[in-house]
């Protein structure tokens, strides 16, 4: 009857021990593309950012595609601490808080160095956090995918802007619907698993992205040009529960914070080298196409009328014109 204290306070230890260790043993980081650190630059930033932590003492486990679920399910994942990182599109970022839109808007920015210099000097960055991190998502880092976006079609062409309103295009979202309708297209919205049939059957004439994509997804069988217009950096956001990293350690946090900053050192190292794509496109039998100054300045024109509808918070983007003009 005596051994029961004794047995009690071991018990006690074991308990106060497990209520000292953090909540999770594994950083989970959910991957969008296919690790490929050549063709995708979402993986050159996941990966960089999971092997500094494995590195540094914090374990992370990287999750293929979609395997804990698709955009909306992964966002309500990271919203609710379920998830820790994901690789997302920007528009998870954009349903809580629109001020991201300015990143992605046509002819806006002229390439992603004036892009890191309004997110980080102009303080976009925290502007877009300050809307989202109410709802539980911390953005990490906007990532670039590959070189600035264009336009990739199946039949038709694009070498002018009247050329555009031939072909009906594969919209990721409403916002694109409007930029083709600016441009004097149509579009319809697709989502991404569906798109390789959507364009073999004829739904859809083409898409926007940047030049990797036709080779990383194996579209080339029926892609058959793409249009080099550098419409906007091709981006997808890194984000981060906000419970799961207010609740790190001021040691752990420091830790993430680095990995960010490595992650995102990579991607622009990565970026930086990738012109060479273009003629990758090529070999692969892919026509590519370089408008001329005159009809890329249509496209340009055509474009300025979206910037005020773009759905963003009251006073985003005179916020954003005023980080990209210093």
């Amino acid at each position: 009857m005596k051994l029961m204290p004794t047995l009690a306070v071991p018990l006690v230890a074991a308990l106060a021990l497990l209520a000292a260790l953090p909540a999770r043993a594994e950083v989970k980081v959910a991957l969008d593309s296919p690790p490929d650190m050549k063709q995708s630059g979402t993986y050159v930033w996941a990966h960089t950012f999971s092997d500094y932590l494995n590195s540094h003492g914090v374990k992370a486990t990287e999750y293929p595609r979609n395997s804990l679920g698709e955009e909306s399910e992964r966002l309500d994942q990271v919203s609710t601490g379920v998830l820790e990182v994901s690789m997302s599109d920007a528009q998870s970022a954009g349903r809580l808080d629109g001020t991201i839109y300015g990143a992605m808007m046509p002819f806006f920015l002229k390439g992603p160095e004036q892009l890191d210099e309004a997110l980080y000097k102009g303080g976009m960055l925290k502007r877009i956090n300050a809307g989202t991190t109410p709802h539980g998502v911390r953005v990490l880092d906007l990532v670039h995918l590959g070189l600035a976006s264009g336009i990739f079609t199946t039949k038709v062409p694009v070498r002018s802007f009247a050329d555009f309103s031939k072909v009906r295009m594969r919209a990721l979202d409403k916002v694109q619907l409007a930029t083709f309708a600016a441009w004097g297209g149509t579009g319809t919205v697709v989502s991404w698993s569906e798109v390789p049939n959507a364009l073999q059957t004829g739904v859809a004439g083409g898409y926007i992205n940047p030049p990797f994509v036709p080779l990383l997804y194996g579209h080339t069988a029926f892609i058959k040009y793409f249009t080099d217009l550098k419409i906007a950096p091709s981006i997808r956001i890194a984000i981060a529960s906000e419970d799961w990293y207010e609740g790190l350690s001021d040691d752990q946090r420091k830790i993430v914070d680095q990995a960010t900053e490595a992650a995102h050192k990579a991607n622009r190292d990565w970026l930086a080298g990738r012109a060479h794509v273009l003629k990758d496109l090529e070999a692969a039998g892919i026509t590519v196409i370089e408008p001329s100054p005159e009809e890329r300045q249509k496209f340009r024109d055509a474009s300025e009328q979206i910037y005020e509808k773009v759905e963003m918070p009251k006073g985003a983007l005179a916020a954003w014109k005023a980080a990209i003009a210093q």
